[in-house]
């Protein structure tokens, strides 16, 4: 139009009539081409505005309508991915060690819905964009059109090879990833394992570990982002070169035609080069949306293998028997062979034969790791037998419904498992309609009913993950009143009462008893108590049946249950008689000595609440600890603490933001060359004209290698710095949380699902802050900049004419930046309480598969995400207008440039080629700027996750070691005097009660002086403060008032935690081990080493534990998988045993440590743990109270309080408490 006009030529064009523009003018005057250049110009802006128009209102559609189908098909592949793993069967978990469920509900699914999401429409509209660019350029110059496409075959084959490579690089870190996340979720489910033994850095080093090959991968990812960009840039300005070189010569050759015969003009030759250039940049900008659909499509990899993945025991599937009346209960394993999935080589049941009758009460008995446990997995079908079938009332299991079966069936553990939620919740699981009534019925058959009102909400009293601040015996009581509020057909009872005081276990027995009536029952213990009224008692070995029939029968038989029995009966009687007489004569001795300064200087709990004291406990009640969510965002703050961490990789940083900004000024660059292109196509001589096309065409050139240059550069660098952010943070936010005190984790928005979350989520979403979006958002400052210095130089006026559409452009990103930062923190947490429920449910996978509890989670898990759709709903209409507003402006900008450039450059004030240059390098640098809008979500969603993950960095520990001061090792002046030295543990005067129930006291003044070297035995029914003693020795938490001393030291202001919990060594009656060897299991027991082999040995060997390991094919080197949910209970607990003795602990705690231990290994490991006790302090928490017999102090614990204290026989002469205790366990202990 311009050039046209200027030249007093005329070309044809097929819009700007519509507006009474672009009149063919042969011979007109100056005067007349100015008059009509005018008008064009009128034409133009009228055609831009229009265009602006449509495309604002195309564009807010289009946006927000794949934004909402994005977010729906991620709402429902969520739920679909969440159903399809609750889906699966238990092997399936055992065997899935690649999928991390926290990683991918999370960050995979953001990845797929950012590619699903406005990116498709981007994409879709660059698309036809280049499509029409192209066609237009057909339509006005097929010859040099088509010369110059031979760059879009390279550029599809570079982007097909590119992006393959960022797919398979994507779903190796996403493996990686995986693994890491793993390590999180295990490690936070184990924290006070983790935390008793000193495992922080071992733990972390095993997640880093995991973290370097998902490093190695993100680093090639960039390197291929890079090498796509620069390849598509530099095709850009090497076609651009082409055309202007061809383009002259096309034009020379119709120069001296008539005008009806010249098809190429200078006009045309810009139509068909602007076209060419805008095609070829929108294809180097498809670059960044082909890379996020090849991560989208790497990360739904994962997503559909198990969303695809056929579960061979499907707990929802709608196929199967169902029996609505008739159903019997009858049991028959026949012939049954059994190996573990993940351990094919070991061989668990072995032609395994029974029969069970309806209505029969069968207990099964044996040694540790016969099989025992595995039957009732069987039952439960978790898994299917290899060979041989399990008849239930004569069909075959498997052509049961598994919902309807499951139902039928309840199962009590011996590590009961509890889900976040109130007390009443955790008991409805069993029975979803229950009444309150129901409810509270069967907490009474399970004796839970009155400590449960004992608590401040009685029963909607919220526990936390797992029911770690419950005691065993509350929380197997509360599994109790699960499984009987549902009314099975078959019970399962696999050690439901170890965890029991015996006068607590005596009712609840009887309420079991009571409940088996008329029903199947099949019990597992090694409580003589719990099975010996039992119909039949079956006693396994080796995964066979040996010996089948009744308590008489098999008594009578003389054979292995016979051995096992008299065994007991004997450690239960004759050991203490032997022993009465040495007792006797030590009794008064050991006494005094135990408890010499208790009784000089502090009383045992006998005291009560002193005035200072009660109205601190009044102002706690009062307050509630939660986090401090006080998440407001500060950009700038988080931002330069962002780059602050990134320090190593500043040089990094630095090279490739400058390398943004020469990237981002090579496309003003071009609009000059473009300019003075056409400005020397108004030369008259031919040969100065082919000179300077060809000079602009080789300055093009080199200006493409240099964009390529640096293309490639900042993309590899911001790449890499990301990535190394990304790890960094990583790996400071998992070691921060690790060192986080214990009560910290009790708290709902630090459970292992949340944790797991904002490990994967925020962690990967910081990297948007120093990433890709980051060098784009400078590459586009950049550009804009370096346009504005060139509008400014050619006419300062026409510059600021178009950029009165900049203040539009700033506003949409303003508003955008400010609404997504509000809206985007409530997004996140309610995206992290919905992945809380998930990923709780799947690592309690078989509690869930026990429950039935499919169903009902997934509808929870479904309104939870409807919840978090209409959160983001909210945000995203706006998105749409934002968007669409910031790239509408830049037709707006051509509109206003144009109509006016042209009124200027027909009034002789501007010339052409000066309208070229402004027109094209500023408003393709406010498109640039425009485009940088689609990287602001990534951008903002990175200092939103940062400010996140710095408030886990920035907190300080409750419970952190103190200030380092001279040990106080010496004796105490006073105490000098009279020649005392008071070493040992020292309780004085403690309170104490769990952050989530300020209002509930477990321990009420209490006092109590263990002397150096002695055995303290704590007793008294569950609930009573017994494990809280221990948990406070461990520093798990602080005391709210009182202090606790070990050798004259506080504890609390005298000894760091690692030289605290160095010399304590704790067995926990519910142990926790770890995905790793089972030498690494034991040798876990002292981290500040390296143990030899000799040691785990030897310490299994101790603790009863060889035996069974060297059975195994790989022996010590056996992989226990995830918690060690395929070894028995009594395997476990002796692994845990051996781990505490290899750490040679000064003072030894034992945590029920023998309750899931048959006769036989109890006897041996006691004995061993006897020898262990021999020279060190011990404290022991048993409810068997023939285990406890022998140690040298004996206290009985009630309500947080010592109501008697002494050894065996001082307390038996007391005939108090203690002596009810003992007398109503009839040496009936453990089998």
């Amino acid at each position: 139009m311009f050039i046209d006009r200027s030249l007093g030529t005329s070309s044809v064009t097929y819009f700007l009539p519509i507006f009474d523009g672009g009149k063919i003018l042969i011979n007109g005057t100056y005067e007349e081409n100015m008059q009509e250049l005018r008008n064009d110009a009128k034409a133009f802006g009228m055609l831009c505005g229009l265009n602006t128009v449509l495309m604002l209102l195309s564009g807010i559609i289009y946006v927000d309508l794949f934004n909402h189908v994005a977010l729906n098909i991620i709402t429902r592949l969520r739920s679909k991915y969440f159903e399809a793993t609750l889906r699966q069967d238990i092997s399936w978990h055992d065997m899935a060690e690649n999928q991390n469920f926290a990683l991918t509900i999370t960050d995979n699914m953001e990845k797929i819905r950012n590619g699903i999401s406005e990116t498709m429409g981007h994409f879709i509209q660059l698309l036809f964009d280049i499509i029409i660019s192209i066609a237009i350029s057909f339509v006005y110059g097929w010859r040099l059109t088509l010369t110059i496409c031979i760059y879009i075959p390279i550029t599809m084959i570079v982007n097909y090879v590119t992006s393959n490579y960022q797919s398979k690089l994507t779903a190796s870190e996403q493996n990686a990833y995986a693994k890491a996340g793993s390590v999180v979720e295990e490690v936070l489910a184990s924290i006070r394992t983790v935390v008793a033994f000193g495992g922080e850095k071992i733990e972390e080093k095993r997640y880093n570990n995991f973290l370097e090959p998902a490093r190695r991968a993100g680093k090639l990812k960039g390197m291929f982002s890079g090498l796509n960009d620069s390849i598509l840039k530099g095709m850009l300005f090497i076609s651009s070169a082409a055309a202007f070189w061809y383009g002259a010569h096309l034009i020379l050759d119709d120069r001296y035609k008539a005008p009806v015969d010249q098809e190429y003009t200078p006009a045309v030759l810009l139509i068909v080069i602007c076209g060419i250039i805008v095609s070829a940049d929108h294809i180097s900008h498809t670059a960044p949306f082909l890379e996020a659909f090849a991560v989208a499509r790497g990360s739904a990899v994962a997503v559909f293998q198990v969303i695809e993945a056929q579960s061979k025991i499907d707990p929802l599937a709608m196929h199967g028997k169902v029996l609505n009346y008739g159903f019997k209960g009858d049991i028959e394993f026949e012939d049954v062979f059994f190996c573990y999935p993940s351990r094919p080589e070991s061989i668990v049941l072995r032609g395994f034969n029974l029969k069970i009758k309806r209505g029969e009460t069968v207990a099964l008995v044996g040694y540790s790791g016969s099989g025992k446990s595995t039957c009732i997995q069987l039952l439960q079908r978790f898994y299917d037998p290899i060979f041989g079938k399990l008849y239930l009332d004569n069909q075959d299991m498997r052509k049961y419904n598994v919902h309807w079966l499951r139902s039928n069936i309840a199962m009590v553990g011996q590590e009961p498992i509890l889900f976040f939620g109130s007390i009443e919740e955790n008991i409805r699981h069993g029975k979803m309609n229950a009444t309150q009534k129901e409810i509270e019925e069967a907490a009474n058959a399970a004796e839970a009913h009155e400590f449960i009102i004992d608590l401040p909400d009685g029963y909607n009293t919220l526990i936390s993950e797992r029911g770690v601040q419950l005691s065993g015996g509350q929380r197997q009581r509360i599994a109790i009143a699960r499984a009987l509020i549902q009314n099975p057909k078959i019970l399962l009872l696999d050690e439901a009462t170890s965890a029991l005081d015996y006068h607590t276990e005596k009712v609840v027995q009887a309420a079991l008893d009571k409940a088996s009536k008329g029903r199947t029952t099949i019990v597992v213990s090694h409580r003589l108590s719990a099975i010996r009224y039992a119909d039949r008692i079956v006693f396994i070995d080796r995964g066979r049946v040996v010996e089948d029939g009744t308590h008489e029968n098999l008594m009578h038989q003389k054979g292995r249950y016979f051995d096992m029995v008299t065994a007991h009966e004997y450690d239960g009687l004759d050991d203490n008689e032997e022993s009465d007489s040495n007792q006797l004569k030590q009794g008064d001795k050991d006494y005094d000595q135990a408890t010499k300064y208790t009784m000089d200087g502090h009383r045992f709990s006998e005291g009560s609440l002193n005035k200072n004291t009660e109205n601190s406990f009044t102002r706690t009640c009062q307050d509630s600890r939660t986090l401090d969510n006080s998440e407001q965002t500060h950009y700038m703050k988080t931002f330069l603490r962002i780059l602050k961490w990134s320090k190593p990789e500043w040089g990094f940083l630095l090279l490739g933001a400058v390398c943004s900004m020469l990237y981002g000024c090579t496309q003003p660059v071009l609009a000059i060359i473009l300019g003075d292109l056409f400005g020397s196509l108004s030369v008259a001589e031919p040969d100065e004209v082919l000179k300077r096309s060809s000079r602009t065409a080789l300055i093009s050139v080199i200006v493409g290698i240099t964009a390529c240059i640096t293309c490639l550069t900042q993309t590899y660098f911001f790449n890499l710095a990301g990535v190394w952010l990304t790890s960094r943070i990583r790996s400071i936010t998992f070691q921060k949380v690790l060192n986080q005190d214990v009560g910290w984790f009790d708290l709902k928005e630090n459970s292992v699902g949340a944790m797991s979350a904002r490990l994967a989520g925020d962690a990967c979403a910081v990297q948007g802050a120093i990433g890709f979006p980051l060098s784009n958002i400078i590459q586009a400052i950049a550009n804009f900049i370096c346009s504005f210095t060139i509008g400014f130089y050619y006419s300062w006026e026409l510059a600021l004419i178009c950029l009165t559409t900049s203040p539009f452009m700033v506003a949409a990103i303003l508003f955008e930046a400010k609404f997504t930062s509000q809206c985007a923190l409530k997004e996140k947490n309610i995206l992290e309480e919905t992945s809380r429920v998930a990923t709780e449910a799947v690592a309690q996978i078989c509690t869930v598969a026990a429950l039935r509890r499919e169903r009902d989670l997934i509808e929870t898990y479904h309104k939870q995400l409807e919840k978090y759709r209409l959160q983001i709903k909210q945000r995203l209409r706006y998105r749409g207008v934002v968007n669409s507003l910031g790239m509408s402006i830049m037709f707006l900008g051509y509109a206003i440039t144009l109509t006016y450039g042209g009124y200027m450059c027909a009034d002789g004030l501007i010339k052409f080629e000066s309208i070229i240059k402004i027109s094209n390098s500023l408003l393709y640098g406010l498109f640039i700027l425009a485009q940088s809008l689609a990287f602001t979500p990534a951008f903002n969603a990175a200092i939103i996750s940062a400010n996140r993950l710095y408030n886990i960095i920035d907190r300080e520990p409750e419970i952190r070691s103190p200030e380092p001061k001279v040990s106080l090792h010496f004796i105490d002046d006073q105490l000098s005097k009279v020649n005392v030295k008071r070493e040992g543990v020292n309780f004085q005067n403690i309170y104490f009660s769990y952050s989530t129930r300020r209002c509930h006291q477990v321990l009420k003044n209490f006092n109590l002086d263990i002397m150096q070297g002695k055995t303290v035995a704590l007793v008294g029914p569950s609930g009573s403060g017994k494990s809280t003693c221990l948990q406070l020795l461990l520093r798990y938490y602080d005391p709210n008032s009182g202090e606790i001393h070990i050798d004259q030291e506080n504890i609390h202001q005298d000894i760091s935690l690692n030289n605290l919990r160095s010399r304590l060594g704790v067995v926990s009656q519910e142990p926790s081990l770890f995905e790793k060897t089972i030498a690494d299991n034991i040798a876990y027991g002292d981290t500040s080493r390296t143990v030899p082999m000799t040691e785990i040995v030897a310490a299994a060997k101790l603790a009863n534990a060889h035996d069974f390991i060297t059975t195994l094919p790989m022996g010590y080197e056996t992989c226990l998988g995830s918690r060690g949910t395929q070894l028995s209970g009594g395997q476990k607990q002796r692994i845990a045993i051996a781990r505490a003795l290899i750490r040679n602990p000064k003072i030894l705690l034992l945590d029920e440590a023998t309750s899931a231990l048959d006769l036989q290994s109890e006897r041996v490991v006691q004995q061993a743990l006897g020898e262990a006790c021999s020279g060190r302090t011990s404290i022991i928490i048993a409810h068997r109270l023939a285990t406890v017999q022998n140690a040298n102090l004996i206290c009985v614990l009630r309500n947080g309080n010592i109501v008697e204290h002494g050894n065996h026989l001082q307390l038996l002469a007391q005939n108090g408490v203690y002596a009810k205790l003992y007398r109503s366990q009839p040496n009936m202990g453990y089998m």
